[in-house]
């Protein structure tokens, strides 16, 4: 009987110890921190979050992940239901998004705001608000996979069509005259090169040049120069040319005042005189031509006319 005593409290003994380590384990690891609870609304998929996942605030760990289910209200709708640390910033602006850990590919809520508003958004089991879950990277990724899958076909596409023999074969002519074109560059090169090295000799004459036209430059400005010297000599020229000019031209006033007054008159009675001689010429000839008489015994005086002394009327006029 001792021996079942002692088993039976060795037992006893072993259980209580491993209730009271037990014990110990909950005292020390439950969390007496306050938690606010929220809810995500979801309408893509959440694959790899799981109940107890930890919730982050911009990288820091605030809480965690309550419990997740259908939403009975619409259909293909998820409810997250999150708890987070009292005192986390959590505002109007703030949402959530899956994140996925590198090694062992569970998923963690990741809380983050974009600052268009600032005020609190209160929350409590009575009224639990709600945040919206924003598609995660893999999310868009999948929704996008279709439209990328269809790029990168025709990517493909346009690929092989740039690849085919006809383009092929363009870009070895293309390659072909690139050839050719540095072989003529090259060629030109070679001619070119007796030319190049005469450059020297051509630039230290161009440089004899610019210095003799430096030397006629100074000599040209220069007040006691030749050129200076020669274009005084000129201008007085000028000036005396400027002044004999000017006495001719007092002169022809002069004479132009004599014939004004002496000259032009004698030659207006002059031209009477010889206008009178010309008509008495004229008259003369006249006569002549009438009667040639008249040259040897000169003119025979006119008939009397009616009235006068000898004047008789032609035979048959009537009176």
């Amino acid at each position: 009987m001792e021996n079942k005593s002692h088993a039976f409290m060795a037992g006893l003994f072993t259980l209580v110890l491993l209730a009271a380590v037990a014990a110990a384990v909950y005292w020390f690891n439950r969390d007496n921190r306050v938690r606010v609870p929220y809810e995500l609304v979801s309408h893509t998929n959440v694959n790899g979050l799981n109940p107890e996942s930890v919730v982050r605030y911009r990288g820091l760990a605030v809480g965690k992940v309550d419990s997740i289910k259908f939403d009975p209200r619409t259909p293909g709708q998820i409810l997250i239901r999150i708890l987070v640390n009292e005192g986390t910033p959590m505002t109007k602006s703030t949402f959530a998004t899956l994140s996925y850990q590198g090694v062992t590919g569970l998923a963690f809520v990741q809380l983050d705001d974009d600052g268009h508003d600032r005020t609190l958004l209160p929350s409590s089991e009575a009224h639990v608000a709600q945040l919206r879950l924003r598609p995660s990277f893999i999310d868009e990724l999948q929704r996008r996979g279709n439209s990328l899958v269809r790029q990168l076909e025709e990517a493909s596409s346009s690929v092989n069509q740039l690849l085919s023999p006809e383009n092929r074969q363009a870009v070895m002519d293309s390659i072909n005259s690139v050839k050719t074109a540095a072989q003529s560059v090259n060629r030109v090169a070679q001619q070119l090169e007796p030319v190049t090295k005469q450059l020297p000799d051509t630039v230290r004459e161009l440089n004899g040049t610019l210095a003799g036209t430096h030397r006629l430059t100074q000599q040209l400005s220069d007040p006691q120069g030749p050129l200076v010297r020669n274009l005084d000599s000129v201008g007085r020229a000028a000036d005396q040319a400027a002044s004999s000019l000017a006495a001719f031209e007092g002169t022809m006033h002069t004479f132009e005042g004599s014939l004004q007054q002496e000259a032009l008159p004698r030659l207006n009675t002059l031209s009477d005189d010889l206008r009178f001689t010309a008509q008495a010429v004229g008259q003369a000839a006249q006569t002549i031509n009438r009667n040639p008489r008249a040259l040897l015994f000169g003119t025979s005086p006119p008939p009397p006319g009616p009235g006068e002394s000898g004047f008789s009327w032609p035979a048959g006029a009537g009176r």
